[in-house]
């Protein structure tokens, strides 16, 4: 499962394989070289509304806040990505604009866009990125705007849980204890998304 989820590239320890997936860096070769492990739900959307935050930021609310030590630490919420990716995508929401993107990163299909600080990812992992999404305002009561929750439910609808989702869900809860629902109960979609 050494894959990373935004270009697809293999990865082996923390090294990137860019052959594998015709990746190219945009601007950064030290951190595209390396997998990051990546919050689908931005550390900054799990807790820019805690009061923590107000009060010291991340840095504080991962000291005093036992419920953002849980979203910010749970294993459904993290995928690994390409560093550059990562940096790149910062806190951005996802979004669908483009049919065909113009890839920035050689052949991978994720993009940014940096003006309207949103993020597309590439189209085979939109349903999971969906059900993550979803699953983590559900699990740790995140406001979400209708726009988003619309795109998410459609994104989930539109690519039903694969052979992966599975296989990752059955190690994190082997880890954790604790699986993403609407990956082992793929029916709560309807009621998630009403």
């Amino acid at each position: 499962m050494e894959v990373d989820f935004y270009c697809g590239c293999r990865y082996q320890g923390k090294s990137v394989d860019w052959a594998s997936c015709g990746y190219e860096p945009r601007k950064s070769e030290s951190r595209a070289s390396r997998i990051e492990w990546e919050h689908v739900v931005p550390a900054w959307a799990l807790g820019h509304q805690r009061q923590c935050w107000q009060q010291g930021g991340r840095k504080a609310c991962g000291d005093q806040d036992p419920l953002f030590q849980m979203a910010e630490g749970d294993l459904n919420n993290l995928v690994p990505a390409v560093g550059e990716v990562n940096g790149d995508r910062a806190n951005f929401a996802y979004g669908a604009w483009e049919i065909h993107p113009r890839p920035i990163y050689g052949q991978c299909r994720s993009i940014v866009d940096f003006k309207t600080k949103r993020f597309q990812p590439r189209e085979e992992v939109r349903g999971a990125a969906a059900r993550i999404t979803l699953y983590m305002h559900a699990r740790y009561g995140l406001r979400m705007s209708q726009q988003d929750r619309q795109l998410m439910c459609a994104w989930a609808r539109q690519h039903p849980v694969d052979e992966w989702e599975l296989r990752r869900n059955k190690r994190i809860i082997q880890w954790q204890g604790e699986g993403n629902f609407l990956v082992s109960q793929p029916e709560e979609l309807n009621r998630v998304c009403g």
